[in-house]
């Protein structure tokens, strides 16, 4: 087997058994917590610094990268991942608010180290290779991933029934512990490690379409997280009457989905890119393909149609246009950063893109509370519209530099 592939194998498969333990472990928190008598929007909140410390991590993870290996990074991501498991496993008085925040943060912390340390990788690991493959295998490592997050749901739901939360959450631990080990002996240390060290500063883009991708990555994360982190759910449960087991069901099944679209998205669009990747002018397309969805689902809404029949068919062509979008933007991050500064061009891109995430899912409690869905849908639709006027300054790839 060629060994770039082998490497990019055992990447991937780390990154898969560290999402399912990431999808897993949000369902565990958010039902366990649900039974001991939290509301929706409290449950969401726990959450909070998971987001928050996203942007920290990629902020320093991509610098770190390039200075220590992403192996390295990848690795510490995957221990801290067990930690935080682990610490959820005390006994119920100590769970309290900020305790169970902490555990969060250090799991958004672990989360972000090795998302940025898996996709970086694919970029060193693909080396020369061409822009149709780097995009093919990107597109998979993403895809793959949202899939199986969406399947971390209902492996942290059954494992919550068949052995309980402190059950679940140990046997999650010692699966990702052997993982862990697995990865340590299987890939060669060093990969995407800059010869010279990086000063701090230089976290910070040079290439002016990483930031504009950035930017756009922001606010294309923020339209969906500002009304599907906490005004979905909560509308689900409160107004359509939907059982929790119904809401968390549901829920899973549109990411495996929007996972399955994204690692298809390089065979939709192979007729109109000619066996290249995509430019700037996809994700300014599709952008704008995008902003009417969540419009259309609330003035459906406003005008009185079924309810539960709008959102969950908005919510799937939704999933199909943003899959397509988030691939896009994807390989672009990776087409426009260079060999030795993937680590860090990276790192500042999920910086942008946990940002977003965060302000979507501050805004989605806000906004529900005080507008209902539809406030939370509108804002969707001007969050989409800014991503795609930010993209009209992405170039192709070959005229990044």
């Amino acid at each position: 087997m060629d060994m770039n592939l082998r490497n990019y194998l055992v990447v991937t498969g780390g990154y898969w058994a560290f999402t399912i333990t990431d999808g897993a472990i949000r369902m565990l928190v958010v039902l366990y917590f649900h039974l001991l008598g939290y509301s929706p929007f409290e449950v969401a909140m726990l959450f909070i610094f998971y987001e928050f410390f996203g942007i920290v991590t990629n902020l320093v993870g991509g610098w770190l990268g390039a200075r220590i290996g992403l192996n390295l990074t990848m690795h510490i991501g995957m221990a801290m991942q067990v930690v935080a498991l682990v610490m959820l496993t005390v006994p119920d008085n100590w769970l309290s608010v900020s305790y169970v925040m902490a555990a969060q943060a250090l799991s958004g912390i672990a989360k972000d180290l090795n998302k940025m340390s898996a996709k970086a990788s694919v970029k060193a690991i693909a080396g020369g290779s061409s822009d149709s493959k780097l995009f093919k295998w990107v597109a998979l490592l993403t895809g793959s991933k949202n899939a199986l997050k969406g399947g971390g749901f209902f492996i942290g739901a059954a494992l919550l029934e068949l052995t309980g939360f402190r059950g679940a959450l140990a046997t999650l631990a010692a699966l990702l512990l052997a993982v862990l080990i697995i990865t340590i002996l299987l890939l060669p240390s060093g990969v995407g490690k800059m010869s010279s060290k990086p000063k701090f500063s230089h976290i910070f883009s040079n290439i002016s379409a990483i930031n504009w991708l950035s930017a756009a990555r922001f606010f294309l994360f923020g339209s969906r997280d500002v009304w599907f982190v906490v005004a979905l759910p909560v509308f689900l449960y409160e107004v359509l009457g939907w059982s929790f087991t119904q809401v968390g069901g549901f829920i899973a099944l549109w990411i495996i989905g929007y996972g399955i679209v994204q690692a298809t998205v390089p065979k939709l669009l192979r007729q109109s890119h000619h066996g290249q990747g995509p430019g700037g002018g996809s994700a300014l397309l599709w952008a704008f393909v995008l902003a009417p969805i969540p419009a259309a689902i609330a003035v459906a809404m406003n005008q009185g149609w079924p309810a539960d029949t709008v959102v969950v068919l908005g919510l799937i062509i939704f999933g199909f246009v943003f899959a397509i979008n988030s691939a896009v933007h994807s390989y672009l991050i990776l087409a426009y950063s260079d060999h030795d500064r993937v680590a860090m061009s990276v790192g500042f891109y999920y910086m942008s893109n946990a940002g977003g995430r965060l302000t979507g899912t501050l805004l989605s409690g806000l906004l529900y509370q005080s507008y209902g869905l539809e406030g939370a849908l509108w804002a969707s639709t001007l969050f989409v519209i800014t991503a795609a006027l930010l993209s009209l300054w992405l170039p192709q790839p070959n005229r990044a530099h």
